[in-house]
C-alpha cells in the first residue's frame, strides 16, 4: 500500500504517467524564472511525465497551481532563490533547490523528487519554514548555489523595513522644518500644532521600523508562525525601558531578535505533538510559546548586559570631559555613527545633550556627526549609482533629506544590508566630522543635530560646522564606495544566478517572475516553433505618443497568437512587435569584452532614433550588470536597461562567434547577445514580457543553433520570427 505522497505503482524516473508540479522564482528579474520553467518542462516531457510549472516574481504569479493540481501531484519541485509558500503542499513530496539547479540539472531533479521527503508543514521533511531553497534542498543532493538563508533573511527584513524608515523619517523631517521651534530642549513642535500631529504619525512609522526588520527576518526563516515573535522581539529590543535601559538595542538588537525568533520557531516546529494539537500549532501554540520565550529571554538575559553597557559608556564619557576636544570629538563621532539610534548612539547623544547648558562644544561635535551616516550613504548612491539597485537609490535620496534634518536612522537600511562595509564607513566619517567640530569649538545650543540646527540659528561657528559635516559626509561616501568595490560591492554580487540579482532587492528590494507567456495553458507546453510574432509599426519614431499603448497591445496579441498557434503576418524586417528590426541586428560584434559589447549594442539601438542619450543608456545597462550578471548561460546574454534615454521599447541582437566572457553561471561565453531598453514608464511591464518571450525560446537548443548558423541579417530575422 502506498501513501498519498507515493507515485503510482510501477512509476519511476523514466516510467509513464507521473504528474509533477514545479514552482520557479528568482528575486529581481524573470529570465531565470522562465528558463528554469522551460528546462523542467522539457525534461519532464522527455522522460514521459507531465509537468505544470508556476512562475512567480515581478509581475505576479503565472500559471498558478490549483488545489486539484496539488492533490493529484506525485511530486513537487521548488526551484527558487526567494521565499515560496509551501503550506499548500502539505502531504506531498517536495524538493527544494535553487533556480540555477532548475536550469542546469532538470532531469536529475525529476529523478530526485520521487525520493524527496514528504512536507508535513511542521518543519520536517522538505520544509524548513519560509527559508529559501538554499537552506533546505530536501534531499536534492547538490544544494543550491543561491544566497545563504542568513543573507536572504536579513535582506527580507531590510526590504520590509525601508518603507517605514522613509515614510517615518520624511514625515518627521517635514514636520520639524515647517512646524518646529528652536528651544533649549531642541527643535520642539508646539502640542496644539497641526505639525505635531504629522510628527506623531512619522514617529509611529519610525517606531514600527525596528519591529518590521525583526519580524520579517524571522518570517523569512520560519514562515508565518515566526512573524509575531519576531515583531514583538523587535519592539522589546527598541524599548529599553522594558529592561531598565535608557536606550533600546536599536537595529542591531532587532537583527538579533529576528534570527532568534526564526530559529526558535524552527526548533519548536520539529517537536512532535499529538495530531489533535497540530492544527493549532502554527496559529496559537508556536506564536505564544516563541513570543513568550523570546521576550522573557531578551528582557531578563540580554537586557541586563545592554543596560550595563549603557551605564558604563556614560561613566566613561564623563571621565573624558577634560581630554582634548579632538579626541572627544572623534570618540563621540564614532559612537554616534556606530548603531544609529541604538544604545551606543543614544549614550553619546544623551551625554552631549546633558552638557548643552554648560559645555555646548560637546553637543557641537555630536551635532556635526549626527547627519553624516545618512548624508554619506545618500551621497554614495549618487556618486556610484551602478553599485546600488533602484530601491537603494530611492532610499539614498530619502536619506539625504533625513540627514539634513539630523535623522541618523536614515542610514539604517544601508547598514542592515551591508553592516561590514557601511558601519565602518559611517564611523570613519562620523569621527572626522566630530574631530573637526571639536577642534573648531563648534557649539550647539540645542540637543539636536544636522544642518537644520545651523539653519535655525542654534549653532555657534556655523562655517566650521558645515565644513565638518561636508568633510565627514564625503569621507563616509568614499569609504563606502571603496569597501564595496573591494568586497564585491552590490548587494547581488556573487549570486549564482545572473539576472536574478540579489535582494534586497532587493533590488533592491528589492523581487521575480511572471509574464504573459504560458499563463492559462500551463508552463509545461513549449511555444510552437513556427509561431510568428506580429509586428506593428515601423522601426522609426513615428507615432511615439500612441506607440507605447499600441506596442503593449501587440505584445498581448503575440501571446495569444503563440498560445493558439494562429500567427499573424509579420512586416518584413520586424520582430517582437517592431521592437527588433533590421536596424538593430548585427551579424558580428567587434567587441571582445562585456563593457565594450554593451557600448556597441547601445550604439546599435541608437540607429533607430529611439535613443536620445546613448551614454545614459550605457550607464543604465552597466548599473543593471552591477546588480548581477545578465549572462544567462547556454552562451546567452541579455543586458537590459530601464531608462528615459529611450523614447520607446527597443531590442537589439548581435552575435559573437568567439564568445564574450559575461560571468554566466555555467561559465560559457556569450555568443548570442540581446539588448533590451525600455522607458521608465514601461519598465514594470514591457521589458519583463520581452524577457519572458526571449528566455523561454532561447532554451531551445535548436533555435540557438539556427541563430548561430543564419547567414545574414535577413536570415537572422527569419529565425527570430520564431520567438513566441
Amino acid at each position: 500500500m502506498t501513501s498519498p505522497a507515493d507515485p503510482p505503482n510501477g512509476a519511476g524516473a523514466s516510467g509513464p504517467g507521473l504528474k509533477l508540479l514545479a514552482v520557479t522564482a528568482c528575486p529581481t528579474g524573470i529570465a531565470h524564472t522562465y528558463m528554469a520553467a522551460e528546462k523542467l518542462a522539457q525534461a519532464a516531457e522527455s522522460l514521459g511525465h507531465s509537468m505544470k510549472v508556476e512562475t512567480q516574481g515581478s509581475i505576479g504569479a503565472e500559471n498558478v497551481l490549483s488545489d486539484n493540481d496539488v492533490s493529484e501531484a506525485d511530486g513537487i519541485i521548488i526551484a527558487a532563490d526567494k521565499d515560496v509558500d509551501r503550506s499548500r503542499f502539505v502531504g506531498k513530496r517536495v524538493l527544494v533547490v535553487g533556480v540555477a539547479d532548475g536550469i542546469h540539472r532538470p532531469q536529475r531533479l525529476i529523478e530526485q523528487v520521487l525520493d524527496a521527503p514528504v512536507y508535513e508543514g511542521d518543519g520536517s521533511g522538505a520544509g524548513h519554514g519560509g527559508a529559501s531553497g538554499a537552506a533546505a534542498s530536501g534531499g536534492g543532493g547538490g544544494g543550491s548555489k543561491g544566497r545563504s538563508v542568513t543573507y536572504k533573511a536579513l535582506m527580507n527584513g531590510v526590504s520590509y523595513m525601508i518603507p517605514f524608515v522613509v515614510v517615518g523619517g520624511l514625515l518627521i523631517a517635514v514636520s520639524l522644518a515647517l512646524g518646529g521651534d528652536t528651544t533649549s530642549k531642541g527643535i520642539v513642535i508646539p502640542d496644539d500644532s497641526f505639525w505635531k500631529t504629522v510628527n506623531d504619525i512619522g514617529s509611529i512609522g519610525f517606531e514600527l521600523m525596528i519591529p518590521a526588520l525583526s519580524g520579517y527576518i524571522a518570517y523569512a526563516i520560519a514562515d508565518r508562525p515566526a512573524l509575531v515573535p519576531g515583531m514583538v522581539g523587535g519592539w522589546i529590543a527598541a524599548h529599553g525601558e522594558l529592561y531598565d535601559s535608557e536606550a533600546g538595542a536599536g537595529f542591531i538588537g532587532a537583527i538579533v531578535t529576528g534570527f532568534l525568533a526564526g530559529y526558535l520557531v524552527l526548533w519548536i516546529k520539529r517537536v512532535r505533538v499529538p495530531k489533535f494539537v497540530q492544527p493549532i500549532m502554527p496559529i496559537i501554540v508556536i506564536p505564544i510559546v516563541a513570543t513568550s520565550a523570546l521576550g522573557l529571554f531578551f528582557i531578563y538575559v540580554l537586557g541586563e548586559p545592554i543596560s550595563w553597557i549603557f551605564e558604563q559608556l556614560t561613566d566613561w564619557l564623563g571621565g573624558l570631559t577634560g581630554t582634548s576636544a579632538a579626541v572627544l570629538g572623534i570618540i563621540l563621532g564614532l559612537m554616534i555613527a556606530f548603531d544609529m539610534g541604538g544604545p551606543v548612539n543614544k549614550t553619546a547623544f544623551l551625554f552631549g545633550a546633558g552638557l548643552v547648558s554648560k559645555n555646548p562644544e560637546v553637543m557641537g561635535a555630536c551635532a556635526a556627526a549626527i547627519p553624516v551616516p545618512p548624508l554619506g550613504q545618500g551621497l554614495a548612491t549618487l556618486l556610484r549609482r551602478r553599485m546600488f539597485d533602484d530601491q537603494e537609490r530611492e532610499t539614498g535620496l530619502a536619506a539625504l533629506f533625513m540627514g539634513f534634518f539630523g535623522i541618523t536612522e536614515g542610514a539604517i537600511p544601508f547598514a542592515a544590508a551591508r553592516p561590514a562595509r557601511v558601519i565602518p564607513a559611517n564611523m570613519v566619517g562620523g569621527a572626522v566630522a566630530g574631530a573637526i567640530a571639536g577642534v573648531a569649538s563648534v557649539e550647539d545650543n540645542v540637543p539636536h543635530g544636522g544642518p537644520i540646527v545651523a539653519v535655525l540659528g542654534a549653532v555657534g561657528g556655523v562655517p566650521m560646522f558645515f565644513v565638518a559635516v561636508v568633510v565627514g559626509t564625503a569621507v563616509t561616501a568614499l569609504v563606502t564606495i571603496g569597501l564595496m568595490s573591494v568586497g564585491g560591492g552590490a548587494v547581488d554580487s556573487g549570486a549564482a544566478v545572473g539576472v536574478a540579482g540579489g535582494a534586497g532587492g532587493v533590488g533592491a528590494t528589492v523581487g521575480g517572475a511572471g509574464g504573459a507567456v504560458g499563463g492559462g495553458s500551463g508552463a509545461a507546453a513549449s511555444v510552437p516553433a513556427e509561431a510568428v510574432l506580429a509586428g506593428v509599426g515601423g522601426g522609426d519614431r513615428a507615432g511615439e505618443a500612441s506607440g507605447a499603448a499600441g506596442d503593449r497591445k501587440a505584445v498581448a496579441a503575440q501571446v495569444v497568437a503563440a498560445e493558439t498557434g494562429e500567427a499573424e503576418a509579420v512586416p518584413t524586417g520586424q520582430v517582437l512587435s517592431g521592437y527588433l528590426t533590421e536596424q538593430t541586428v548585427k551579424e558580428r560584434l567587434a567587441a571582445d569584452g562585456k563593457d565594450a559589447a554593451i557600448r556597441e549594442m547601445a550604439s546599435l539601438l541608437a540607429a533607430t532614433g529611439k535613443v536620445t542619450d546613448t551614454a545614459e543608456l550605457v550607464r543604465a545597462a552597466f548599473a543593471r550588470e552591477d546588480q548581477g550578471t545578465t549572462g544567462l548561460g547556454e552562451e546567452i546574454a541579455i543586458p537590459h536597461a530601464k531608462t528615459d534615454a529611450v523614447t520607446a521599447p527597443v531590442v537589439g541582437f548581435a552575435r559573437s562567434p568567439e564568445g564574450i566572457e559575461w560571468g554566466a553561471p555555467d561559465r560559457t561565453r556569450a555568443r548570442l547577445v540581446f539588448m533590451i531598453a525600455v522607458p521608465e514608464a514601461d519598465a514594470g511591464d514591457e521589458h519583463l514580457r520581452i524577457l519572458a518571450l526571449l528566455s523561454r525560446k532561447l532554451m531551445d537548443a535548436g533555435f540557438r543553433e539556427r541563430l548561430l548558423e543564419a547567414g545574414d541579417v535577413e536570415g537572422i530575422l527569419g529565425v527570430l520570427r520564431g520567438i513566441g
